[in-house]
């Protein structure tokens, strides 16, 4: 045999593995749960809060927690990232509690105490179902999604199928697809993804105010992320700068706290850019507020 063909015969075969490895494992990739035995007890101390537990029609079991306020402003649907549980997340209601709001979280299929098979279609019907039935308890005018990394894209699914108050977007990806492009860009990830969340998608049909917030330091989700999304809906949509902020540290900005604030609290305003090159910017990219 020729030496160019066994080359490209054992080129194509590490080709056709690492698309196999990314098709059955990309669940791994993707997904770092933290699994907690069924009779954990969650612990906080200066929250109060009430665990629940939401039973599925095929029988999964779904767990989370709500931390209550007095005479609550309204409620927080907090859609967490892909790693650990919301024994760890819990600690990010505190934000929200001290605006006034009360904050639901909840833990995806296979973390924390939620049991079943986890794929897009099962997460997103999960998280329907537990919408509807916060709608019997909540005017919808009182509900503010929230989605943070992996949960932005599922926030952005449901806040174009119900009329939430607002939907607040903190380091959002465009699509799963294209943030694993930026991984393996030479593999065919539009059949390979099957998690494709096509944020960008359902941000067209949302018709509630959204806030973006991302810092311009984030290495896993890159703030141009957020510049494309703020143009899907730009009459809708603020975009929300935070100089220097990383993926996952955005929570030790002051200016992230400022922000939140002023969102939460409804005294927000429109700033306008007045740097010559953010005047350039197009004007169907959404506005935009950067904070140091």
């Amino acid at each position: 045999m020729e030496d160019w063909m066994l080359a490209a015969l054992i080129g194509i075969g590490v080709y056709i593995l690492f698309s196999l490895i990314i098709y059955y494992f990309q669940d791994f990739f993707l997904f770092r749960p933290e699994k907690l035995p069924a009779d954990f007890v969650f612990n906080y101390k200066d929250l109060d809060f009430e665990e629940y537990n939401l039973k599925t029609a095929e029988g999964a079991m779904i767990n989370g927690l709500r931390f209550r306020v007095e005479n609550p402003k309204g409620i927080v649907f907090y859609l967490k990232g892909n790693s650990k549980s919301i024994k760890g997340w819990g600690k990010y209601a505190r934000d929200f509690v001290a605006l006034g709001y009360e904050v639901l979280m909840v833990d995806y299929r296979g973390f924390g105490k939620s049991t079943g098979r986890r794929t897009q279609k099962t997460i997103l019907q999960d998280l329907d179902v537990i919408y509807q039935q916060m709608q019997k308890h909540v005017n919808q005018k009182h509900i503010i999604l929230y989605g943070r990394s992996l949960g932005s894209g599922f926030a952005a699914q449901l806040a174009s199928k119900f009329k939430p108050k607002m939907l607040i977007l903190e380091a959002p990806y465009y699509s799963m697809r294209s943030t694993a492009r930026q991984f393996v860009p030479l593999l065919p990830v539009t059949l390979l993804i099957k998690f494709p969340i096509p944020t960008y998608q359902w941000l067209k049909e949302v018709e509630c105010p959204i806030h973006i917030i991302h810092g311009t330091n984030d290495q896993l989700i890159p703030f141009s992320t957020s510049l494309q999304l703020a143009k899907v809906n730009a009459k809708r949509t603020t975009l929300h700068t935070i100089l220097g902020g990383g993926h996952k540290n955005l929570n030790t900005f002051a200016a992230y706290h400022h922000i939140l604030n002023l969102i939460l609290t409804e005294s927000f305003t429109i700033p306008v850019q007045s740097s010559e090159d953010s005047s350039k910017e197009s004007p169907s990219a959404g506005k935009e507020s950067s904070v140091l």
